[in-house]
């Protein structure tokens, strides 16, 4: 994009337009993923480009990337070099299975307890706090599998 001389702002200005602190901007600096323009006079004129680099940022952090991945992905922008791209996304992907396959897990180990903890009575620990604790809960009665 090239800019006009009414396309600048000061990252005051770039920070409000794009939604975000002027920290956020500072950080992302700092990682490389915006870069630093040169002062001009007593403050840094931004171009409005930086705008849609933000935006670029926040979509894909929405997505899961993290940082890092987002500056690959910024190296990558002008979608010349899609394979990189891809196995960029792929191992995105891959991690995003690994923890929805944990989520799963987790949510099996819950609805265990907790249906321990409903057909257990007051005379019997609380399976769902005896597994926090990391002792059984003894004794364990049966649990009622036909429902």
């Amino acid at each position: 994009m090239n800019e006009g001389p009414g396309d600048w702002m000061t990252v005051g200005r770039l920070a409000k337009v794009a939604g975000v602190g002027v920290e956020t901007i500072r950080y992302y600096q700092g990682r490389g993923l915006l870069p630093v323009p040169k002062a001009a006079g007593s403050f840094r004129r931004y171009p409005a480009s930086m705008v849609q680099r933000i935006g670029f940022i926040k979509r894909a952090q929405s997505l899961g990337f993290s940082l890092d991945e987002v500056g690959s992905l910024l190296d990558l922008e002008d979608g010349r070099n899609r394979r990189a791209i891809q196995t960029v996304t792929q191992r995105r992907l891959e991690q995003i299975d690994e923890k929805v396959g944990d989520l799963e897990r987790m949510r099996g180990a819950l609805r265990d307890m907790l249906a321990r903890c409903e057909e257990t009575g007051q005379a019997f620990p609380c399976p769902i706090i005896a597994a926090l604790v990391g002792t059984p809960a003894d004794p364990q009665p049966p649990i009622n599998r036909l429902r």
